[in-house]
């Protein structure tokens, strides 16, 4: 059963001097909670260590009257090692955030209550405060909480071994079930009962001291009624209500003192002082003349929350608790009859008073134990060693005869025949008269009946009595039959209690598979029964009772695959329906698992299945606040691909990086990779990098056998290069007297190697005079052309350099993201959407040409491979121009062209263009040789 778990404050991101966090550690009408600093940054920060590993199920956030955060996120993480240093986010998984009222409406003087439900395991729980609501009286931006309070279980232990081995044990003798609905309300019934006790309100408007007696006495009254000692759990009960009045005037109280305190009115708060002392002795002193506590001073053994350290709270169920000092005595079981009842807390005059008359004592209570050594602490036994209930029966226990309870006498027949059911009321008989015209009233009535054994009873007696019908019967009285009792399957499967609902199960299945083949009716009684009940078991399927879903949802699926039924295809129209928006979770759940078990079974051939209804269903259950109904919905898309393919993806968005950052169809797309045999995008990363590697390592290795090689050739040519100078010194020796060689043709000095010679193509040609290149750069080279903006002659591999930092028309060129490309700034938005450029590669791999827009290979000789070679870039209008290339013109008669564009290239200047002068974007300039 859920409890209060307790905590410590691990760190805070910071605090107002006087309200720091650890405040939050105590639960009093007086506390103050905590307060972030005074015009803090945001967001600001707590982080809360549990007492153990838990699994919580609610927090409870009392808010500040007027300090009050817009949003509090909720994170929670298993443990945390390294927190300080070095600090881990990581390590913390976001549960998700609530929203603060800015308590406009009650003008800043009422504090919220928030409750948030959760389901999430761990021993951290972080809390991040997002910006402040902005009123007139928070004039320093702050925010602040007052209490947090955690409601969860003990992670390591199932909710099985909170319940003591004895009640185990009487349950399992009696057929007991836990989660059976007939106990849906009680505390037992309900294994996430929380009780009114660990809620944040009840310690935040009780005094200290009276709260820990309530809980003493909670704790006995359950004892008492597991114990079967109902009057004193019922006086009990009337005295946990007398104290929490008590305490919540006793709360009051010191509130009213600390605010005369505060006001340095030290009467008013003397007098309130000694006010709360004369109460609490008189309340005290009634308790011990009941015997619900010991004579020994309450004061003495009960220390406050603010005389002492805080010790964090826990629950007697948790594995972590120890047996604490007994407060309570035993005795108080053994109060006698002629216990004399006192008005109860009379410091005014009041109607509230402890009820413990002589007829609320029974002798269980006053019956002395037989064991001489009593037991505070049960160990838990084996289950094969656990005492049977008989061998805790007292000797004299059976002379005394038991008293009837209310149960007892609720369970009772009401008809006026022992052994029948009730009646049928006017309203009842209205609503079933079509069913008692068929049936009659007595069956009837055992259906309607209050008790659920008689409504068990009606439906088996239905069962036989459909199965008995014999085979001549006539058609319409068959039909007849079979829609009065559908009628009464309908009221039956909506029955909370678990026999009576197995049994309309029972009797809808007979009536599917076996009475209607045995009287051969129509197909059109088959879809009667399943259009009528279908609908309500789907509902039974998101029941709160667990036991009740699985026997919902595989009834379901088995009457989907009765030949009967199968045949007809109407659960699976009704399984992909789209799911409601307040469904619950636990419906929406039992439907998604339900859809992907008959998808196995039954396929999508012929069975009211289709890609085109499963698909839809799907991909619009992705967006389900629900990750486990969202984690079935993948699951499914991936099974439909598997069996159907591509048809499926006409339903998805497209695969896109987009569409990627959706971890759920991240998920499906690596999903469909899977399937098709094709890596993953990890994979592929992995794939890239490994061969990267590979390739460094080949190059690393190549280079070094190079060295090697290279090595081994300077030696072999300074082997030569010796024998040869000993050669000569030989001949040297033998031509003494001759003539001397007529010297060999001079060589072409290193001062004139640039005379003839392009230095951007790498041409040599006799007609390259300085008036020749002139006009080889204007019109031939290769490498060059002209800008169609500014008419000046550039190189083509700083064209798009030029075009966005040079040209006189920069300023109307942007840069595309993609391509790096220059592209007209009107143009440009269509050019990114339409997304039709070649993406460019690092200068590190690849050079890109603004002529064909390819990437090829980088470094400055593959400039001249591509826009040189045959095969290399198709847009450089010049190449087509090699083969046709027109005589130089003597000087003085061709087209010259000057600065203003009437003269041509001079003798002496840079290349002349239109506008004069070339231009090359990495700043080198070519001027006369």
């Amino acid at each position: 059963m859920p409890h209060k778990i307790g905590f410590v404050v691990v760190s805070s991101s910071g605090h107002e001097d006087g309200f720091s966090a650890r405040e939050l550690m105590i639960h009093a009408p007086t506390v103050s909670g905590w307060r972030s600093p005074r015009f803090c940054q945001f967001p600001q920060e707590i982080v809360l260590q549990m007492v153990e590993r838990c699994r919580i199920r609610k927090l409870q956030l009392l808010a500040h009257q007027y300090m009050i955060s817009s949003k509090i996120e909720f994170y929670i993480s298993e443990s945390l090692p390294e927190y300080f240093v070095p600090y881990q986010a990581e390590r913390f998984r976001r549960l998700g955030y609530v929203s603060l009222c800015d308590n406009e409406k009650t003008g800043c003087k009422a504090r919220e209550l928030k409750s948030v439900y959760v389901d999430a395991v761990g021993q951290f729980l972080k809390l991040i405060f997002h910006q402040n609501h902005v009123n007139k009286y928070n004039i320093y931006n702050q925010v602040a909480l007052v209490a947090i309070n955690i409601i969860g279980d003990p992670a390591d232990f199932s909710d099985e071994s909170n319940i003591t081995s004895r009640e185990k044990l009487i349950d399992h003798y009696l057929g007991h079930n836990t989660e059976d609905p007939a106990l849906e309300g009680t505390c037992t019934g309900k294994s996430d009962y929380i009780s009114p006790l660990d809620d944040l309100a009840f310690d935040m408007y009780q005094d200290p001291e009276v709260a820990q007696i309530i809980r003493k006495l909670d704790e006995r009254k359950r004892e008492a009624v597991q114990k079967e000692r109902y009057d004193y759990a019922k006086k009990l009960k009337q005295a946990i209500a007398d104290l929490q009045k008590v305490g919540e005037r006793l709360g009051r109280y010191e509130v009213e003192k600390r605010c005369a305190v505060e006001r340095e009115d030290y009467d008013l708060a003397k007098e309130k002082k000694q006010q709360m002392q004369q109460y609490r002795s008189r309340v005290y002193e009634q308790l011990e003349l009941h015997s619900l506590v010991d004579a020994q001073p309450m004061g003495a053994k009960m220390r406050r929350p603010f005389d002492s350290p805080l010790q964090p709270l826990v629950h007697p169920s948790s594995p972590c608790h120890q047996p604490p000092t007994l407060l309570l005595p035993q005795q108080e079981e053994r109060v006698t009859e002629n216990r004399f009842a006192d008005p109860f807390l009379q410091e005014k005059p009041s109607s509230h008073s402890l009820d413990v008359s002589p007829q609320h004592l029974t002798g269980d209570q006053a019956l002395p134990t037989t064991d001489p050594h009593p037991r505070t602490h049960l160990e838990p036994l084996p289950y094969d060693e656990r005492p049977l209930p008989a061998i805790r029966k007292q000797p004299g226990a059976a002379a005394m005869e038991p008293e009837k309870s209310d149960g007892d006498i609720s369970e009772a027949p009401k008809g006026g025949i022992a052994g029948e059911p009730e009646p049928l009321t006017e309203k009842a008989l209205r609503e079933a008269s079509s069913a008692v015209d068929v049936l009659g009233e007595s069956l009837v009535a055992g259906a309607y009946s209050k008790t659920w054994s008689y409504r068990k009873d009606a439906l088996l007696a239905l069962y036989k009595q459909l199965m008995e019908m014999p085979v001549g019967t006539p058609k319409e009285d068959l039909k007849s039959m079979l829609r009065a009792s559908v009628f009464l399957i309908r009221r039956a499967v909506r029955d909370i209690v678990t026999p009576v609902f197995q049994a309309s199960l029972k009797l809808l299945k007979m009536i599917i598979t076996q009475y209607i083949a045995k009287h051969k009716l129509s197909k059109l009684e088959t879809t009667h029964c399943v259009e009528r009940t279908i609908p309500i078991l789907l509902t039974r399927t998101g029941d709160s009772s667990a036991r009740l879903r699985v026997i919902a949802s595989n009834f379901v699926q088995e009457m989907a695959l009765f030949k009967e039924v199968k045949s007809l295809q109407i659960i699976p129209s009704y399984l992909v329906q789209p799911l409601k928006a307040n469904s619950s979770t636990h419906l929406a759940m039992s439907q998604m698992a339900l859809l992907a078990r008959l998808l196995k079974d039954l396929g999508t051939e012929n069975t009211g299945f289709t890609v085109d209804n499963v698909m839809k269903f799907s991909v619009s259950t992705l967006e389900h606040r629900v990750y486990e109904v969202r984690e079935i919905a993948v699951g499914i898309i991936l099974d439909m691909y598997k069996q159907h393919g591509a048809s499926v993806l006409e339903y998805l968005p497209p695969d896109d990086s987009t569409t990627r950052k959706n971890i759920l169809y991240k998920t499906i797309f690596e999903g469909f990779a899977k399937i098709d045999g094709r890596p993953t995008d990890a994979e592929i990363r992995a794939q890239k990098k490994a061969a990267t590697e590979e390739a460094e390592k080949r190059k690393k290795e190549e280079i070094k056998a190079l060295q090697g090689q290279l090595a081994a050739l300077r030696e072999a040519q300074a082997e030569v290069q010796e024998k040869e100078s000993d050669a000569a010194k030989v001949k040297n020796q033998d031509s003494q007297g001759r003539k001397a060689a007529p010297p060999s043709a001079p060589e072409v000095p290193d001062n004139h190697y640039l005379d003839n010679l392009c230095i951007f193509c790498g041409e040599r040609s006799e007609s390259f005079t300085e008036e020749g290149l002139d006009l080889h750069y204007w019109k031939q080279c290769l490498m060059l052309t002209r800008c169609d903006y500014c008419r000046q002659v550039v190189e083509i591999s700083s064209l798009t350099e030029h075009l966005l930092t040079e040209c006189d028309k920069k300023d109307g060129f942007g840069k595309c993201y993609r391509c790096s490309e220059a592209v007209l700034k009107e143009e440009l938005p269509r050019h990114i959407k339409t997304k039709e450029c070649n993406p460019a590669k690092s200068e590190k791999l690849a050079n890109r040409c603004p002529l064909c827009h390819e990437n090829f290979t980088p470094g400055e000789e593959a400039w001249k491979a591509h826009l040189m070679g045959p095969a290399g870039c198709t847009m450089n209008l010049r190449k087509t121009h090699v083969l046709h290339k027109a005589p130089t013109l003597p000087l003085g008669k061709g087209p010259a062209m000057t600065k203003s564009g009437s003269s041509g290239p001079k003798a002496g200047s840079k290349i002349p263009t239109p506008k004069g002068g070339l231009s090359k974007s990495s700043g080198r300039t070519y001027t006369k040789r």
